[in-house]
């Protein structure tokens, strides 16, 4: 099959995967898209002065050398854009979330079936390196019998672009809610949450939201119990950023740090009847390796953060790196994924399965804890 032609729509968050699309081996040609000329115009300086750029997606999408679209844009404008991207005939991946209502979830869905293209929500916690060595000890049975499942995103969203001014947290869950489902290989079913703490008022009108943080208890699909607990802040909240899950095993569990940067710790407990008495548990922080072998290998060098320059300065902008060494891997399931004609790991279905809780969730804080069931969507 011949190279992809891919739009980079979205220059903020999104110049941190310009440089790999552009040294991706399956890609023939980055366009660049972006409404701010001077962020388009730092970037393609960056990338060498040679990278096409536009203003509008309205351009990529008349565009009919453009394969696929990577959307890097403001989250109200998800799911309105990828049903334009997929409606164009255009491949689309697209960051979190997939959406915040569940009839735009439905929307999407649609809209890919429709146009028979590919759409993969482009979750980095999934292959952050930390998740994909919990998945390596899941699969070697450290853990063994799972027993309860926990994520945590917080975040202060002060000051940032003003679709965030009052979000309400759970409509952003897919990092803390997508790597417990993904190790358990399941759904979230059912969901109980809580909004707690106060939220100026200026911030509650633009999404009626009065919470600042919430915390949620969800019952999971499968042949025996299982539960998963995630708590989302993003304003109020004197806590340093942390994006994190932790598994609770049988056998072992793994916690993740409290403070950024640092190691998670897996703690072991003795089996019953190698010692006299309670069982024991030895604790470790856990070296993590990196998954750059995973990648060709003109991009594995992106799990960890590039200078263009490459004289060693810091940069305004690090291109990968980020998210745990996710942004390679990312691109390269969305481009393979293509070129191999088969669904992408997070497509359309598991996608909404990761959004679907967080926004159940926020409606059931709004009913003051009522259980709600998360709708199905294959």
């Amino acid at each position: 099959m011949a190279k992809l032609n891919v739009a980079l729509v979205g220059l903020g968050f999104g110049s941190a995967f310009a440089a790999i699309y552009q040294r991706h081996p399956d890609v023939g040609r980055l366009v660049l898209c972006d409404a701010n000329a001077a962020r388009r115009r730092d970037l393609q300086a960056k990338l060498g002065g040679l990278t096409p750029a536009v203003a509008s997606l309205d351009e990529v999408l008349a565009d009919p050398a453009i394969d696929a679209v990577h959307l890097n844009t403001g989250i109200p404008d998800h799911s309105r854009q990828a049903v334009a991207v997929l409606a164009a005939g255009k491949h689309c991946a697209c960051t979190v979330p997939m959406a915040t209502s569940l009839d735009d979830l439905r929307a999407v869905i649609a809209a890919r079936r429709r146009s028979g293209k590919n759409y993969m929500m482009m979750e980095t916690q999934v292959y952050a390196r930390e998740f994909l060595h919990a998945l390596d000890l899941h699969a070697r049975g450290v853990f063994g019998r799972l027993q309860f499942l926990g994520g945590t995103h917080y975040q202060d969203m002060e000051n940032w672009p003003p679709y965030w001014a009052g979000l309400p947290p759970m409509w952003y869950a897919t990092h803390a809610v997508a790597p417990c489902l993904a190790l358990a290989g399941t759904r979230a079913r059912r969901v109980s949450c809580l909004g707690s703490g106060w939220l100026r008022e200026e911030l509650r009108q633009p999404y009626c939201n009065p919470f600042p943080m919430e915390t949620a208890i969800f019952d999971l699909e499968g042949a025996e119990p299982l539960a998963m607990q995630i708590t989302r802040a993003l304003f109020h909240s004197a806590r340093g950023y942390a994006e994190s899950f932790s598994i609770y095993g049988e056998d072992a569990t793994l916690e993740a740090a409290q403070v950024h940067g640092e190691a998670p710790v897996l703690f072991r407990l003795t089996r019953l009847g190698e010692h006299p008495g309670p069982r024991r548990s030895q604790e470790e922080r856990i070296y993590v390796p990196d998954f750059a072998h995973r990648l060709p290998p003109e991009i594995a060098g992106f799990t960890g953060a590039v200078a263009l320059d490459d004289r060693g300065e810091h940069p305004s902008v690090m291109h990968g790196g980020g998210h745990g060494g996710s942004h390679p891997h990312l691109v390269h399931e969305f481009l393979r994924s293509i070129i191999e004609r088969r669904p992408p790991a997070i497509d359309e279905i598991r996608a909404a399965d990761w959004t679907a809780p967080g926004i159940c969730a926020h409606a059931s804080a709004l009913q003051g804890g009522a259980l709600i069931d998360i709708p199905t969507f294959a």
